[in-house]
């Protein structure tokens, strides 16, 4: 995996990815950023959201059960001295379907976080990861 990452102006960065994508980065206003993309770790935070539900949809796909959506709030909180590292986070997983058992989708979730997750994986080294699953029965 590569990233290239090239300072723009200010406190912008432009990061290019191997898989020829393109995404900015800015810093806050009082870092000397104009507020005009997102913050690098807030990157890597939707980085590990968009990681485990990757994981749970592929999971429960692959298992046959009726998934329609997949959506992951997460609530973090950083540690107050640098390097200010995460230190909590808490996934909130909205998971729709016809007919889901409760038990797949926590078992998904289970497979996520202690084996197929790099990023959680790697975050659960300095945070503290703690989940909880709001399931609904997706309209006909």
């Amino acid at each position: 995996m590569e990233c290239k990452v090239k300072w723009v102006d200010g406190m912008a960065f432009l990061a290019e990815t191997g898989s020829n994508h393109a995404l900015m980065m800015d810093g806050a206003p009082e870092a000397g950023g104009r507020n005009i993309a997102p913050r690098p770790m807030e990157l890597l935070l939707a980085g590990t959201g968009g990681c485990t539900a990757f994981d749970v949809v592929l999971i429960l796909k692959k298992g046959r059960h009726a998934v329609t959506g997949c959506e992951v709030e997460l609530k973090a909180e950083r540690a107050e001295t640098d390097p200010k590292v995460f230190t909590r986070i808490h996934f909130i997983f909205r998971v729709s379907g016809r007919q889901l058992k409760p038990e797949a989708v926590e078992r998904a979730i289970q497979l996520s976080k202690e084996k197929y997750c790099s990023a959680s994986i790697m975050m659960g080294k300095t945070a503290e990861i703690t989940h909880e699953l709001v399931l609904t029965e997706a309209e006909v």
